[in-house]
């Protein structure tokens, strides 16, 4: 019997064990590498509604007004007339408008994200006090009244203060989307523990120290957000400039698209290809700043 047992023991010895199975590459039993064809069916429709605008956008732009009065407006062009983009340069005088509406966009951009996280943090570390906490609630609150209300209050104010210019448009962008930005800020900032704070503090680092190297390096995931939210805001917008500025020469892109805009009909392929000439500036700086606004993301879903 132990002659046997030990024959068996060296027979297993000396045969090669069969390496373990490994599971295929989208095999049925590997539940993190399965397709979620619902959620994929649900993202491919939403595309849509994204890329047969901008589809129909790029065709009409070069279109005459002939072939897109003859049919249904889908049909790619033929001839392609690709005219309609110097004409709508030279009727918008695009490169005015282009750098009005930039230095507007980025000043907004830049004292929005400035004067937004210093109230947020403010608000943030003393909203256990009752005056603290009735400020947030007052700017809250701002963000239930329709800007139609005060638009013609607004038109005479700035017009007494001298602030119907390139100016008074980015004070007025970063006043009114102060109570959104703080609400967003603020959440954030009350999850970032108060102990990185108090150790700088013990360091002999002021509130001003504090904030600037230990708050604000840690805001980028939120700087990304309030940032990207104001640049397509003061870039796309509309009313406001049509309400404040007073000087033809300081209109906007979206102002100064307005001239295709007649009273009995619409420059239609002209008119696209101002809108594509005109969203062509924000497209550029999303493919380069990208790769910086989901790395702010990503640092921030692991502080």
């Amino acid at each position: 019997m132990t002659t046997a047992l030990t024959t068996a023991a060296q027979t297993e010895e000396v045969l090669p064990t069969a390496p373990p199975r490994r599971r295929r590459r989208g095999s049925e039993d590997d539940d993190t590498r399965r397709t979620n064809w619902w959620a994929t069916a649900l993202i491919a429709v939403c595309s849509l509604t994204i890329l047969i605008p901008l589809y129909l956008a790029v065709v009409v732009s070069l279109k005459t007004p002939e072939q897109l009065a003859s049919g249904t407006g889908f049909e790619w062009p033929n001839p392609v007339r690709w005219e309609n983009f110097p004409e709508a340069w030279e009727r918008t005088n695009f490169p005015q408008a282009l750098m009005n509406t930039a230095l507007i966009t980025v000043g907004s951009v830049v004292f929005t994200l400035l004067t937004s996280s210093i109230v947020a943090y403010a608000l943030a570390r003393n909203i256990h006090r009752p005056f603290f906490k009735g400020v947030f609630f007052y700017l809250l609150a701002a963000l239930f009244i329709p800007f139609p209300i005060i638009m013609l209050p607004l038109v005479k104010q700035t017009a007494i203060l001298g602030l119907d210019n390139q100016a008074g448009m980015i004070v007025l962008y970063t006043i009114y989307g102060l109570s959104l930005n703080v609400f967003i800020y603020t959440a954030y900032i009350r999850s970032i523990p108060i102990e990185l704070e108090e150790a700088a503090r013990v360091d002999g680092a002021s509130t001003w120290r504090v904030f600037r190297s230990v708050i604000f390096p840690l805001l980028m995931p939120m700087n990304a957000t309030v940032g990207i939210l104001t640049c397509v805001w003061a870039w796309n917008d509309f009313i406001m400039p049509l309400v404040v500025l007073t000087d033809p020469a300081a209109r906007t892109l979206p102002l100064a698209q307005y001239v295709f805009q007649g009273q009995f009909n619409t420059d239609y392929t002209v008119a696209f290809a101002s809108y594509l000439m005109a969203m062509a500036p924000l497209l550029i700086v999303y493919i380069f700043s990208q790769r910086w606004v989901i790395s702010g993301v990503t640092r921030g879903s692991i502080k």
